[in-house]
């Protein structure tokens, strides 16, 4: 008998590269929990429509639910209009999240994976002094960042409380085919030629690519040793900005072009026009230590920095000229 999986986001970047990943598996079942019944989702993905109360619509085949991946998620929003941005980061990231645990319970799943995000330990890191997965206490700083780790800490409880496994996978930035944000501003910029004036930027920061983190997630349905832990993920190769720019022009096929302008100058600008969270994206370090995760689960990220680079700037050129 197959084994039931049901995936939450499954239209956006991560829920949705994770269903094409588990649809070609034959011995899975793979449930997509979506909002609208218009949904475009992978051939072999079986739609789970949402209630009005956010848990299962009736009549949607959940019962014998073996696992349960939750990549959904209301986002960092730069420019949050919210009158109350943390109050509509709970909502979604906190009470849908154990709304769905506990829905996810009472349909006897063995195990819910739960994708949170590494800025529950803070913004920056100093150099060569990585988050680890068991650093404490997590120090979030913005209403995304608590909302995560509020949730985190209320699968904890429930999973004590059940006995339902939960793994919580804590990501940086995730980049691949189809990224959007900064990620796509930053090839934007490089397509065009644009003068950057990085060139002097020596941080470190951990990435993961979108091959990487579901590569991690797909070892975390069945791994016994996975039970119960907070896990780091990254790309195992920690780059500066100015060395990401060099390498992602080249995947581009372009030249590059980086202005060399001391640090301290750019932190002074950036201050004076209110920019220090751009400052602290671009020249801030923030490095992922994945040292448990690999000797945990045995697992290794399987696809380099370059090769995943390089399908991230494809992707990007033949979206740009289709």
């Amino acid at each position: 008998m197959k084994r039931k999986i049901l995936v939450t986001g499954g239209t956006g970047f991560v829920g949705g590269a994770l269903l094409k990943c588990l649809v070609t598996r034959s011995d899975l079942q793979v449930l997509a929990w979506i909002r609208r019944v218009d949904s475009v989702l992978p051939v072999g993905a079986v739609p789970v429509p949402v209630s009005l109360n956010r848990t299962f619509a009736a009549g949607t085949q959940v019962e014998g639910v073996d696992t349960v991946i939750h990549c959904a998620a209301r986002v960092h929003v730069m420019r949050d209009h919210a009158t109350d941005p943390l109050a509509e980061f709970r909502k979604v990231n906190v009470d849908g999240t154990l709304e769905l645990a506990r829905s996810a319970v009472a349909s006897g799943a063995r195990r819910f994976i739960f994708i949170s995000s590494i800025k529950v330990h803070g913004e920056t890191t100093l150099p060569d002094k990585p988050f680890a997965a068991d650093d404490s206490p997590p120090v979030p700083t913005d209403p995304y960042a608590l909302s995560k780790l509020e949730a985190e800490r209320g699968l904890q409880v429930l999973a004590a409380e059940t006995g339902m496994e939960v793994v919580i996978i804590r990501t940086p930035l995730v980049y691949g085919p189809g990224v959007k944000g900064n990620f796509r501003t930053m090839l934007r910029w490089l397509t065009r030629g644009v003068p950057l004036p990085l060139g002097a930027v020596g941080n470190k920061r951990s990435l993961v690519a979108l091959d990487n983190l579901v590569d991690l997630i797909v070892t975390c349905i069945d791994h016994p040793a996975a039970a119960n832990e907070i896990l780091l993920v990254g790309d195992g190769e920690d780059l500066s900005t100015s060395d990401l720019l060099r390498r992602l022009a080249s995947a581009l096929g372009k030249p590059v072009r980086l202005l060399p302008v001391p640090v301290t100058r750019l932190e002074a600008v950036a201050g004076f026009f209110g920019k220090r969270g751009a400052y602290d994206r671009l020249c801030g370090s923030l490095q992922v230590d994945i040292s448990k995760t690999r000797s945990l689960l045995g697992w290794a990220p399987p696809v380099g920095v370059d090769e995943a680079l390089r399908k991230t700037a494809t992707d990007y050129l033949e979206r740009r000229h289709a």
